[in-house]
C-alpha cells in the first residue's frame, strides 16, 4: 500500500468479511464479544479513513495494481464516506442491542449462532458497494447483501417471518436479475464496466436507455419504492428488532446509493426530465400512501414498516430536481436534502425499531393500546420514540428538518412547486401517527400491568440513535464539507445533458 488511506480503504472490506468468518466458527459464547470488537474496530477504521479523505481528498485503490478496465478499482470520496460513516454509526449501537437480544434463551440457539456472521457479511458487502466503482462488482455485492439480509430476516424462525423472507428473497432475485441484464447490455456495447469510463463513453442511444430502465427497475425493487414495496412491510415487521433496524436503516439505503451513483456518474446522456418526473411522482405517491397506511396500523412494528415506505419516497424527489433545466442553481440544496434524508431517516428508523423491540420485551406485544402510561413506566423509551418522531416529521433542529427544508427550497427554486404539497402532506400524516402513539403513551392506564425488566443498555442504544437523528441537523456544517470531497463536476452530466431531454 502506498498510502495509509489505501490501507484503511482495504480494511473497510477485509475487517467485516474476516470478522464474519471468525464469528461463524468461534464458540457460541464468544460470538457477541467477537462481533462487538469487530464492530468497534471497523468504526475506528472508518473514522480514520474519513479524516484522511477530509484532509487529503479522494482515496483511490486499484486492486492488484491493475488499472481499469482490466483491474478493479475502489474509491473513497465524500459521498462514499458519508454513507460509510452512516452505516457504522447505526451498526455499532444495533450490534450492542443485538448482543443482549440474542443472548436470551427464548431467542433460540440458531439465531444466536447466525446473527453476527450474517450481519458482518452484510456490513462488508454494504461497504463494498459504497467503495466500488465497477458495475459487475456492484451486482456481486448486491447479491451478498441481499442473501445476508434475507437470512437475517428469517432468524426468528416464525412462520410469518419465513413467509415474508421468501417474498423478500424472490423480490431481491428479480431485482438482481434485472440489474444484471442492464449491466450485460452495457458491457456488450462498450466493453468496460468501470463507472467512470462508462460515463465518459455513454452515447445515450436506445441500448443505453434499455439498460438504464432495467437497472433502475432492479434497484427500485430492492429500495422498495412504491409500487415495488410489496415485500417490505412484511419482511421488516416480522424480523427481530435489531434486524428490522438494519433492514430499514441500512439495506434499502445501499441500493439507493447505487441509484445515485448511476444517475450521477454513468447515465448522464440517458437521464431526462421525463424520467426524473416519473420517478419523482412515484416518490411523492409513496410519501402519502406509506404515511396513510402507517396511520391505519394498530401494531407498532407494522406502523414503523409502512413509515419506511413513506420516508423512502422523499429520497426520490432528488431526481426530478437534478434533471430540470437550469438545475445548477439549486442542485446543492437538492443534493443536501437527499443525503440528509438518508441520514435522518436511517438513524430515526433504527431508533424506532429498537424502541418497539423494548416495548415488546417489556409488555409482551406491540399493540398500540399496550402503550398506556408508558411515559410513567418507561420514560427513556418514550423519549426515544418522541425524538425519532421529531426527525421523521421534519421538525427543527433535526436532520429530517434539514432534508425537507432543502427539498422545499429546491422545488420552489426550480419552479416545481407541485412537490411541496406532497411533502407537507406527508409530514402532516407522519405527525398524525407519531402523535397518536405519544398521546396513548401519555394517557393513564386503567390498571397497572407488570412489566418485564429491560436492561438500561437497550434503552440507551435506542435513545442514542434518536439523539443522533436530532443532532445530525446541528452537525450539518461538519457533514457538508465531507460531502463535497471529490464531487466537483459530478452534477454536470445530469444538469448539462439530461435537463434538455424533455
Amino acid at each position: 500500500m502506498e498510502e495509509p488511506g489505501q490501507l484503511l480503504l482495504a480494511l473497510c472490506l477485509l475487517v467485516p468479511f474476516s470478522g464474519a468468518l471468525l464469528a461463524l466458527f468461534v464458540p457460541v459464547g464468544w460470538k457477541n464479544e467477537v462481533g462487538l470488537v469487530i464492530s468497534l474496530l471497523l468504526l475506528g477504521i472508518i473514522f480514520g479513513l474519513t479524516a484522511g479523505v477530509m484532509g487529503g481528498g479522494t482515496v483511490h485503490l486499484q486492486l492488484g495494481g491493475w488499472e481499469p478496465p482490466l483491474g478493479i478499482g475502489l474509491r473513497a470520496d465524500g459521498l462514499a464516506m458519508v454513507f460509510l460513516l452512516f452505516g457504522a454509526l447505526v451498526g455499532v449501537p444495533v450490534g450492542i442491542y443485538a448482543a443482549w437480544w440474542y443472548s436470551r434463551k427464548d431467542e433460540g440457539k440458531r439465531a444466536t449462532e447466525l446473527f453476527w456472521p450474517l450481519w458482518l457479511f452484510l456490513w462488508g458487502a454494504m461497504n463494498g458497494l459504497f467503495l466500488s466503482v465497477d458495475l459487475f462488482n456492484w451486482y456481486v455485492l448486491l447479491e451478498v447483501l441481499g442473501l445476508a439480509a434475507v437470512g437475517l430476516a428469517v432468524l426468528s424462525g416464525q412462520t410469518k417471518a419465513l413467509i415474508a423472507g421468501l417474498r423478500y428473497l424472490l423480490a431481491a432475485l428479480v431485482g438482481s436479475m434485472a440489474y444484471l441484464m442492464g449491466v450485460a447490455l452495457l458491457y456488450a456495447s462498450y466493453g468496460v464496466l468501470d463507472a467512470g469510463l462508462l460515463g465518459e463513453a455513454m452515447r445515450g442511444g436506445g441500448t443505453d436507455q434499455v439498460a438504464f430502465a432495467l437497472m433502475m427497475v432492479g434497484l427500485l425493487i430492492k429500495t422498495a419504492l412504491l409500487p415495488f414495496h410489496f415485500w417490505l412491510p412484511g419482511a421488516h415487521s416480522a424480523a427481530t428488532p435489531p434486524v428490522s433496524a438494519i433492514l430499514s436503516a441500512l439495506v434499502v439505503k445501499a441500493s439507493f446509493y447505487l441509484i445515485l451513483r448511476l444517475w450521477v456518474d454513468v447515465f448522464g446522456e440517458t437521464v431526462t426530465y421525463a424520467a426524473g418526473q416519473m420517478i419523482g411522482w412515484l416518490g411523492a405517491v409513496a410519501i402519502v400512501w406509506g404515511s396513510y397506511q402507517a396511520l391505519r396500523q394498530d401494531r407498532l412494528k407494522r406502523m414503523v414498516a409502512h413509515s419506511t415506505v413513506s420516508q423512502i419516497g422523499y429520497l426520490f424527489l432528488l431526481f426530478p430536481l437534478l434533471t430540470a433545466p437550469g438545475a445548477e442553481a439549486w442542485s446543492a440544496q437538492a443534493w443536501t436534502g437527499g443525503v440528509f434524508q438518508v441520514l435522518a431517516h436511517g438513524l430515526a428508523k433504527a431508533a424506532l425499531f429498537l424502541a418497539v423491540g423494548i416495548i415488546v420485551l417489556a409488555m409482551g406485544n406491540d399493540r398500540k393500546d399496550s402503550l398506556l402510561n408508558m411515559v410513567g413506566r418507561m420514560p427513556m423509551t418514550t423519549f426515544a420514540l418522541a425524538l425519532a418522531g421529531v426527525s421523521l416529521i421534519g421538525l427543527p433542529p433535526s436532520g429530517g428538518f434539514i432534508a425537507k427544508w432543502m427539498f422545499l427550497e429546491a422545488s420552489l427554486a426550480s419552479g416545481q412547486w407541485w412537490w411541496a404539497p406532497m411533502m407537507v402532506g406527508g409530514s402532516l400524516l407522519t405527525a398524525g401517527y407519531i402523535f397518536m402513539v405519544l398521546r396513548i403513551a401519555f394517557a393513564p392506564a386503567p390498571k397497572k400491568k407488570k412489566l418485564r425488566r429491560v436492561p438500561p443498555a437497550l434503552e440507551l442504544t435506542a435513545l442514542g440513535l434518536a439523539v443522533m437523528a436530532l443532532l445530525i441537523g446541528v452537525w450539518a456544517e461538519e457533514v457538508l464539507p465531507l460531502l463535497d470531497v471529490g464531487m466537483t463536476g459530478e452534477f454536470e452530466p445530469i444538469i448539462g445533458k439530461g435537463g434538455g431531454g424533455h
